[in-house]
C-alpha cells in the first residue's frame, strides 16, 4: 500500500476515518478484501504471491497497515515480505506497544517499510528506519513511501481533502472518500521528491491514484469506527481498466457478530 491518510479521534461522530490505495504491479495475484477462511477474524485483502496483506482489520479491532519506504539503495533482495507484518499483528495477542518492542529487534531484516498498528482507542506509527515507534496524539495523518507526514504533494493534498471532508457534516460520505482516492492530480515537477527512481517514475508515482501500463492503484479501502464501535469496511479493487471497480462492503460491530455484507 503507497498512500494512507486516516483521522485518529479527530471527528466527534468517529474514532477512526481512514482512506488507503494501494499501489502494486498489476500482474502481481491479490484477493480483495473478505473475511478469511483460516480464520473468521481477519478481514482484508491477501497478497498471493508472499501471503501477507497492506491493510486489515479484526473482529476485536486489531488494526493494520503498511506502506514501502521508497529508497533504491537500501534494496535488500530476499528480504521478507513486509505484508507479512500486518498479518502478524492482526492474528497476535500482544498488544501494540509489545508487538513493536519486539519488532524492533528485527527490524532490520525487512525493507525500509512504515508500519500503523493499534486498536479504536490507541494507534501507533513505526518505521524501521527510525530508532523507536511513536503513540499517535488525536489529528489527521497522512503517509506515503517516506516517513509520516512527510510533505509529499499527494499527503498534503490527501490531508486537506480529507480535512474538509470532515468539515462537511456529522456524516462521513464514503463516496467523498472515494473520489479523494480517485484524484488524479500531477504536481509540478518542481514539487516532486526525488527518491532515486528518476523524474518519469516520480511522476507517475505521485498523483494519489495512480495510472501505467504495467503499474497503478490495485485497491482503495475506507475504514470508518465511531464511536461505540461500529465499523465499515468499503473497497473498490482495479484492473488495467480502471473504469471497470468492484465494490464489497462489510460492516460489523467490534467485539460483535457482522451486520451485513453487500458486494
Amino acid at each position: 500500500m503507497c498512500f494512507l491518510v486516516f483521522a485518529f479521534k479527530a471527528h466527534p461522530a468517529y474514532k477512526l476515518i481512514l482512506a488507503a490505495n494501494r499501489d502494486e504491479y498489476y500482474d502481481r495475484p491479490s484477493e480483495p478484501a473478505s473475511w478469511w477462511q483460516t480464520t473468521s477474524q481477519v478481514l482484508s485483502g491477501k497478497d498471493l504471491k508472499a501471503g501477507g496483506t497492506w491493510l486489515g482489520i479484526t473482529k476485536n479491532g486489531r488494526i493494520g497497515a503498511v506502506t514501502n519506504f521508497r529508497d533504491p539503495k537500501r534494496v535488500k533482495p530476499s528480504a521478507p515480505s513486509r505484508g507479512l507484518l500486518v498479518t502478524e499483528f492482526l492474528l497476535g495477542d500482544l498488544d501494540p506497544g509489545g508487538f513493536l518492542d519486539k519488532l524492533k529487534v528485527r527490524a532490520d531484516q525487512y525493507n525500509g517499510f512504515n508500519l500503523v498498528v493499534g486498536v479504536p482507542d490507541e494507534l501507533f506509527w513505526y518505521s524501521n528506519l527510525r530508532s523507536d515507534f511513536r503513540r499517535l496524539e488525536p489529528g489527521v495523518y497522512g503517509l506515503s513511501n517516506h516517513f509520516l507526514d512527510t510533505p509529499w504533494p499527494k499527503v498534503l493534498r490527501g490531508k486537506k481533502l480529507l480535512s474538509r471532508i470532515m468539515r462537511n457534516g456529522s456524516e462521513i460520505s464514503p463516496e467523498r472518500l472515494f473520489g479523494m482516492l480517485a484524484d488524479q492530480r500531477t504536481p509540478e515537477d518542481t514539487e516532486l521528491p526525488n527518491t532515486g527512481v528518476g523524474l518519469e517514475w516520480e511522476r507517475t508515482l505521485s498523483p494519489i491514484f495512480i495510472t501505467s501500463p504495467d503499474y497503478g492503484t490495485r485497491c482503495s479501502t475506507i475504514i470508518l469506527i465511531d464511536n461505540k464501535n461500529r465499523t465499515t469496511l468499503m473497497e473498490k479493487t482495479f484492473d488495467r481498466n480502471t473504469d471497470r471497480a468492484e465494490c464489497r462492503k462489510y460492516e460489523f460491530q467490534i467485539g460483535g457478530n457482522d451486520l451485513n455484507l453487500e458486494k
